[in-house]
């Protein structure tokens, strides 16, 4: 894949044309095998950490934005934020779809998934008995939270648009598409909860505070959701445990994201002056999108 031109640093006041367009992909699972990347369960169940933490994570996203809309004072902000929310309905759905086709070939993702709906429900859900100013500050919490994860969830897709690596292992192709198809969507739309959360509140320790939360819980939901799926995994039956060791190889061959990039990522938000659209490029998003299977199937329907 070609890699990406370098975006201007400095952030656009407003995102004069951004139209965030909700694609209804559709995907053919009944081909998938259950180690995806071949003969390389550890990588495979990595990046199967998407499934496990995106369905509710995204319908989360989702809720928090809807009561972030009665809050929004400018009109371009507004309607991107429908356009977010349009999207990130159909990235859940089809994340889910991969869940059910695990439990289909003998992998039993809900116990993990019980539990991720527990946190985002009841952990960093809407909050009973609050004032109104209290609601208010609650809303706008949990948006700066969704801005820091969007933040690493735009460098991931970010990553599978320079991906080359998974194509030389001969990862299946159709969820290859989904990897590529949703990065794209989220390097399309990386700007607009950070833009929401300035809307709402231009405080610089706001910003902190979300990646302080979000940052170290992320970390934590993946590496509990690589040990899940490796011992819930019918074919492996315990055998592999994860490593770092093996994470760093891993991102070596291209098949996974380097950890330290990761990091120098999460470091990158906290900069004062930055802004999301110093990261990726919205041209070669856009470019995947027009070439993508199934967005182009979408658009035909």
């Amino acid at each position: 894949m070609p890699r990406p031109t370098a975006p201007s640093t400095a952030p656009p006041a407003v995102h004069d044309s951004l139209v965030l367009e909700p694609r209804d992909v559709r995907f053919d699972w009944s081909q998938l095998p259950l180690h995806w990347i071949p003969d390389e369960p550890m990588a495979t169940h990595t990046i199967n950490v998407l499934h496990l933490l995106l369905p509710e994570g995204e319908r989360w996203f989702i809720r928090v934005f809807k009561d972030a809309l009665p809050m929004i004072r400018d009109e371009q902000l507004r309607e991107e934020v429908l356009g977010f929310i349009g999207q990130e309905s159909i990235h859940a759905e089809a994340h889910q779809e991969v869940l059910d086709h695990l439990l289909t070939q003998g992998l039993d993702p809900r116990p993990y998934v019980r539990q991720v709906n527990w946190l985002f429900h009841r952990v960093l859900g809407e909050k009973t008995g609050l004032t109104a100013r209290q609601r208010r500050e609650n809303t706008i919490e949990r948006v700066a939270f969704v801005a820091a994860i969007e933040h690493f969830t735009a460098f991931l897709g970010n990553w599978a648009l320079n991906s080359p690596g998974l194509d030389r292992a001969e990862a299946d192709p159709t969820m290859l598409d989904l990897l590529r198809w949703h990065g794209a969507e989220e390097v399309e739309h990386r700007s607009v909860a950070f833009d929401l959360m300035g809307h709402l509140d231009p405080g610089y320790l706001r910003r902190v505070r979300g990646m302080a939360v979000a940052g170290p819980l992320l970390v934590h939901l993946w590496v509990r959701g690589v040990r899940f799926l490796l011992a819930a995994d019918p074919v492996l039956q315990g055998r592999i445990r994860p490593t770092w060791r093996e994470a760093g190889l891993n991102s070596r061959r291209g098949l996974l994201p380097d950890p330290v990039r990761s990091i120098r990522s999460g470091l990158r938000y906290l900069r004062p002056g930055y802004h999301p659209t110093q990261e990726g490029s919205s041209s070669q998003a856009l470019g995947y999108l027009a070439a993508s299977p199934a967005a182009r199937r979408a658009a035909t329907r």
